[in-house]
């Protein structure tokens, strides 16, 4: 039987060979860069306010690449199709840097700010980064990094480059150098060398080279990178924008996304520049700062993930302070439900008086898709609370029963979404295996998520499917029981695994749940009590097949990644511990 495909209802387009540096900044018309104004804002420094405008990016990128190639640190590292390294929070220098290495012809692999120095030497060696570009506060890892690697200080420190608190290059304000940096390059110095006539080409089969090598965590082993193409992010900003919430005129996009991620990188870094919005750069959240920062910049638009959402619902900022400018809130990089979407819509509106727009929308995709394939509208936001939306033009879906993806799952049933088209990446770097084990043979990756598709072509995540819970049979979406359990007045936050019961040779599913007023569960009694409430609780809202017979755990915070995903292996690493001391019973363990 021939599989299922399932295509856009969009229509398809044709797809451009070419550079993301090419595609983002050459002109369209006389005077203009990429289409916009050459003196349109692009990235404003929110905690300075210093900006930089689209004539000065292309000038400040053209610049950095001349003086990565000419500058006598770099340069031997700084040849076509070589790997730099940016290891830094979001700064208004990110940009910079990012375009200025693609503009020289570089690869650029993009690192958790947050990694120790064990983490970034293993990203570093595998992904044949020389050249690391770093903040101040990043250079103790970096140097560790680099003691860790076998390399010597005097070498190690000229493979470094500055990436200092000093916006004079900006118009912003001046910063001292710390003692640290005494002796290495700053990108500043790599600013005043000269400038690329124009930038590498990447055109036609060359758009096929790997720009960008984003790592993915996966759910076994170590880290894999992930080679995005010229072609892939090219193709996923023409194809994002028919379904992305619309960008009109003097609209503002807040960036507090990690750009080091593919979600900020590509919605953040590349897709407003390619839409002519400008981005305000946040270097972190903070439920204050992220509300100031709105009110004082008038923003209209802020990508986000769902424990961003969380704080909206019941932050007492968000009383603090006029957000009424924000008319669009996207989500992404883990599942939001219709009752978190719900509560924040309420609760900013009622703020307005009931007035206004709002819309709440989330879309659908990974690291090896560039990451997107699925958006939802604005316009359907409501009507289809709760759905990744449709699937993006260009690309092709099937929703498979089977491994081997012989068995398609019947209309309106689950099954693991399979993707194929441009945006797909070109492979995992150094890993053919894993390559082999994601894309088959005739190029359909396999997302390891479970979805339904209705009707209408809109599809629902049900959840991953290593981490389905199997209750006698009975499939138990964690997602689910999370979306539930956040509805309790008294959760602030809460993550589903499941515990595999020799007794009943089957699995039970356990909560862990931070309180939203911690103070009123101090004790381990206080939290017991409340753990069983819980419990008694979930019995009145949910299947019994869904009860949680593995219990409800009260903690201090779910542990996640900086996209917002649950990180469950260290919620089962947490319940081996429990299992240890005893608070399991002997009959139950964690699943691998």
């Amino acid at each position: 039987m021939a599989p299922r495909i399932y295509t856009s209802p969009v229509p398809s387009f044709p797809i451009l060979s070419t550079s993301v540096f090419t595609r983002l900044f050459a002109p369209r018309a006389s005077g203009d860069i990429g289409g916009f104004p050459a003196d349109l804002r692009a990235f404003v420094d929110a905690e300075s306010g210093a900006s930089i405008t689209r004539a000065q990016l292309v000038h400040l990128a053209l610049s950095f690449g001349y003086g990565i190639k000419h500058h006598p640190n770099t340069s031997r590292f700084a040849s076509r199709g070589s790997t730099v390294l940016i290891y830094s929070p979001n700064s208004l220098a990110w940009p910079v840097v990012l375009f200025g290495s693609v503009a020289a012809g570089l690869r650029c692999t993009l690192a958790n700010s947050a990694y120790t120095a064990h983490e970034l030497a293993f990203q570093y060696a595998d992904s044949g980064a020389k050249v690391i570009f770093t903040t101040e506060d990043g250079l103790s890892v970096v140097r560790e990094m680099f003691a860790e690697s076998g390399i010597a200080k005097a070498e190690a420190d000229k493979r470094i480059v500055v990436l200092g608190a000093d916006l004079r290059w900006a118009g912003g304000p001046s910063a001292p150098a710390g003692a640290a940096s005494e002796g290495l390059v700053r990108m500043e110095d790599l600013l005043d060398k000269g400038k690329l006539d124009q930038e590498e080409k990447f055109e036609g089969p060359d758009a096929h080279e790997t720009v960008y090598i984003c790592y993915s965590s996966g759910t076994t082993g170590k880290p894999k990178g992930v080679e995005t193409t010229h072609q892939n992010m090219t193709t996923l900003l023409d194809i994002v924008a028919p379904a992305f919430p619309p960008l009109w005129e003097n609209s503002i996009m807040l960036g507090i996304l990690p750009f080091y991620h593919i979600y900020g990188a590509a919605k953040l870094v590349h897709f407003p520049f390619s839409q002519g919005c400008p981005v305000i750069i946040q270097t972190k959240f903070e439920p204050d700062k992220f509300c100031a920062v709105i009110q004082r910049f008038r923003v209209t638009h802020a990508l986000v993930v769902p424990p961003v959402l969380v704080v909206l619902a019941r932050h007492s900022a968000v009383d603090e302070y006029d957000l009424s400018s924000l008319k669009v809130l996207f989500s992404g990089a883990a599942p939001l439900g219709h009752t978190l979407v719900k509560q924040v819509k309420e609760r900013l509106l009622a703020k307005r008086g009931g007035r206004g727009e709002l819309g709440i929308t989330q879309g659908y995709g990974l690291t090896e898709t560039s990451p997107t394939t699925h958006l939802l509208t604005v316009g359907e936001a409501d009507r289809k609370m709760g759905s990744i939306g449709v699937l993006l033009p260009n690309l092709e879906a099937r929703l498979v029963e089977d491994d081997e993806g012989e068995v398609d799952a019947e209309e309106g049933k689950p099954g693991e979404l399979w993707v194929r088209g441009k945006t797909v990446m070109k492979g995992y770097l150094n890993n053919p295996a894993a390559t082999a084990n994601a894309i088959t043979p005739d190029g359909w990756f396999k997302t390891g998520d479970v979805a339904i598709r209705d009707a209408e072509g809109y599809y629902y995540i049900v959840d991953r499917r290593k981490e389905l819970i199997k209750y006698k049979g009975f499939q138990v979406p964690p997602a689910e029981l999370e979306y539930v359990l956040l509805t309790h007045p008294d959760i602030a936050d809460a993550a589903v695994i499941g515990l595999e019961s020799v007794k009943e040779a089957t699995e039970l599913p356990r909560a862990y749940v931070v309180h939203a007023h911690p103070e009123k569960v101090r004790s381990a009694e206080a939290k017991a009590a409340f753990a069983r409430s819980v419990g008694k609780w979930m019995e009145g809202k949910v299947a019994r097949h869904k009860f949680l017979r593995g219990g409800v755990s009260v903690i201090d915070a779910v542990p996640k990644s900086a996209a917002g995903k649950i990180l469950r292996r260290d919620l089962r690493e947490l319940a081996k511990q429990e299992m240890a001391r005893g608070e399991l019973g002997g009959e139950v363990k964690a699943r691998l």
